[in-house]
Parts: structure tokens; sequence; C-alpha cells
């Protein structure tokens, strides 16, 4: 289909969604960064040096309608198609006809809705296509594109963000249906709070909003007004935008674990809920909070990490909704809970002697020695039994000899942290004192 027809098929059967897409980017609401007469990519798209390009944005937010005024500002032919229900197959009959098109002159803009569900080898199959500029690409993707598309492609594409629509920019777009000019619902009359509830229940998308409207005109009599009750009547359960293995699922554990680290339990049991009522497995939401516990908290209050394994427990004997509320606990503890990452912290410097350091052998008196031969060779000897020690503590060294005096481990002075120092401090004046009788010379 060429630039001039993109718009041309609509019927007035088709969806409101459809036949209400922006025919210039004078129309586009939202997206001010990319379509005001300055932005660079208006720039671009006016001086018809579009390069090819990948659009990433929420649902709904406009990806579609820019890649279709691009192709018809420049004029070429615009072939939809789909990750979920084409392959490369096509893609090489696409190419075909593309080398032909540009023989006569005729350019091939090809939109690949949702490219971030090809993999890498279908993203391969492009690669030569759009270098020779056999194709003018645009990729549209609700994923970050530096998780999902090939770097060698992406270093070959411009990618363009788009915002997530605001309630102002969603009752704008609602507004210039009912205004119609043929393409919308002329006639048709609504409340401001009924258009206002269907733009913040849409969550910055307006083909949702846009379907929502269509559906509540749908049900009215004829004259009726969009109210604010017909429109909860017919919006019916809210669907949460969540994608368990992409970059939102990313970003709400992140929230919900910075939240529990900053002692914010509002803010943790809301986005607990929110990864909750999407659809998250509950085991993953308890994996992460028993790391917290060890990582964050530590022992500044041991029994963090008790009550965040008892609460998997919990949940794997109630099940859901019953065993939800056990996680809710366990979060709200976690996050009232005193707060040091000291363990963490020295694990890590352990770890990086382990990987740097030279690793000698355990020192001989802690060697065990079950054998008569290797009590011959000296393990075990000179080891100092503690229980025989009247402090029970007794000043031998337990390192390497090139690790010899290191420290790891550095309590905080919070939570029972504070009480760790204090018996750290005890028994290294112990060891210390013991040291010093030792090495004194004896009595004559």
């Amino acid at each position: 289909m060429g630039g001039d027809d993109l718009f041309a098929a609509l019927e007035p059967e088709a969806p409101l969604a459809d036949r209400m897409r922006p025919r210039c980017l004078d129309e586009v609401r939202g997206q001010d960064h990319l379509t005001a007469p300055d932005a660079p990519f208006r720039k671009l798209i006016e001086s018809d040096r579009a390069p090819s390009m990948i659009f990433w944005g929420p649902p709904g937010s406009g990806k579609t309608t820019l890649a279709r005024l691009v192709a018809g500002s420049t004029k070429s032919r615009f072939v939809a198609f789909s990750a979920v229900t084409s392959g490369v197959k096509e893609v090489r009959e696409i190419v075909a006809r593309a080398k032909g098109d540009r023989r006569m002159g005729q350019r091939t803009t090809l939109f690949i809705d949702e490219i971030h569900r090809f993999n890498r080898a279908q993203q391969d199959a492009f690669l030569p296509h759009v270098e020779d500029g056999t194709i003018s690409l645009i990729g549209a993707t609700t994923e970050n594109p530096s998780f999902e598309v090939n770097a060698a492609l992406l270093s070959r594409t411009q990618v363009f963000v788009l915002n997530l629509l605001d309630v102002p920019a969603i009752c704008g777009i609602l507004n210039a249906a009912l205004d119609g000019d043929g393409h919308g619902l002329p006639g048709l009359r609504a409340d401001t709070d009924a258009l206002e509830a269907i733009a913040t229940a849409a969550e910055g998308d307006a083909r949702r909003a846009l379907n929502v409207l269509e559906t509540v005109s749908a049900s009215l009599e004829n004259g009726a007004r969009v109210t604010a009750e017909s429109v909860n009547a017919a919006m019916g359960v809210k669907a949460l935008l969540y994608d368990k293995s992409g970059e939102e699922h990313y970003n709400l554990i992140s929230a919900l674990h910075k939240s529990l680290r900053d002692s914010d339990p509002h803010a943790s049991l809301y986005w607990l809920a929110r990864m909750l009522e999407s659809g998250e497995h509950p085991h993953y939401i308890l994996r992460r909070m028993v790391r917290f516990a060890s990582e964050d908290i530590g022992n500044a209050d041991p029994r963090a990490l008790s009550i965040a394994l008892a609460a998997r427990d919990a949940y794997d004997f109630l099940g859901s909704p019953e065993g939800d509320l056990a996680i809710a606990h366990a979060a709200v503890y976690l996050a009232t809970a005193p707060k040091s990452n000291s363990v963490y912290a020295a694990y890590g410097k352990a770890q990086k002697d382990v990987l740097e350091q030279p690793n000698l052998p355990v020192p001989m008196h802690l060697r065990n020695a079950p054998t008569g031969l290797m009590q011959d060779l000296g393990y075990g000897r000179g080891y100092q039994y503690a229980h025989d020690d009247p402090d029970g503590v007794v000043a031998q060294s337990h390192l390497p000899e090139n690790l010899e005096g290191r420290v790891y481990y550095r309590p905080s002075d919070r939570g029972y942290e504070q009480r760790i120092r204090e018996l750290m401090d005890w028994w290294d004046a112990l060891r210390r004192r013991k040291s010093r009788m030792e090495s004194a010379p004896d009595d004559v």
C-alpha cells in the first residue's frame, strides 16, 4: 500500500481506534518531543531523510501510527508485518518485491510490529537489506530494545522513545472522537468526568480508551449521554500491564526491593500488590525477599531471614489468596527492620581475595588428621581447642599466611549488629591479651 493510501481503506465498520488514527504529525497527541515543529524527529521526516528506526513505547502510545506517517511522508510502499504471525519466509518475499520496486524508483518501508518477538537469527535476516537500502525498517516494541534487539540491528537503526500518554492527552483523543469529522462518533455526548474516568483507567493506552468509549456508546440508547456510571459498568475488571519476562517485570521487582531497603512499608505493600495482582508467581517474590533478608538486613535483625522463610512455608501451606497475606506480613517486617549490608559486603571482600590472591594451603594446625600418616606429617599439630581455655577463646591464626590480619566483616551500629560488634570487640581484646601473655618471657 502506498503512502497516499494508508488511511483510504478505513471503513465505517472499522474499530474506532483505527478510524481515529492521526493522519498527520499535527494530530498526534502526547509525543511533542517527536512531533513538535522543532523536534529533530519531525525535521528528519519532513526532509525525507528518515533512517531505519525502532519505536519503543507502551501499548497504545502511537507506534504504529507514527510508522504509517513516516511511510506516507516518504511516499514509500508501506508493508505491515507482525512478528507474531509471520516469519523469515515472508521477509524474503517482501525483500524480493522491494528489490524489484527499487529498480522502478519505488521505496519500501517494512513495519514490524512487536519486533522483540523475533529471535536473533530472524532479526539477522533483515541486516543486509537494511544496510544496502533495499528496505527502510521500522520496528515497534514495548520491550527495551537493549535487551530484545540484536546489537548489530540496533546499531543500524535509530531508537525513538514514545511516552506513556497522560490523562489530558487521552481526554483530547476522546474529545476528538466525539467531534467526529466523519471518522469518530459524531452526535455522541459525554460528561467530562466520564471521559476522565476512561482516560484514567486506560493507563496511557489510547487504543484501550477508544475501545471503551466505543463499547459504552454501543450500549446506550439513542440520545443518551456517556456518564461515569455507564463507563464503570462497561470497563469491567481492570487489566494490569505486566510482562513476567520483560522490562516491566524487572522494574516492579526493583521498585519493591528498593522500597524495602528504604524502610517504606507503604510502598512495599503497593509494589507487592501490583506484582501479585498482575499474575507474578509468589515464589519469585519470596525468593527475592529471602535474599533481601540476608543482603540488606543481615545480622542487624537475624530474625528477618527466619520470617522470610516462614512466609514461604505459610504460602506453600495455604496457597493464594490466603497465603498472600503471609507475604505481605513478611514484607512489612522486612521494610521496618533495621538494615545492614555488612555481611553482604564482607562476603564480597572474601570472594575477591579467593579470586585474586594466591590460594595458600590450609595452615597445618587447622587441618583434620584422621589417619596416623597425617598425624605424622604434622596435620593438626599445635591446634588449641577453645573449650579447654577458661575464657573459651585462644590466640591462634585461622587464615592463610598471606591473608593474616585480614578484616572482612565490620558490623554496623544498627539493630542486633551493635551487639555483635560489642562481642567481636570483646573476643578480639581477649585474644590480644592471651597473645601478649604467650609472647611474654616466663617469670624467673
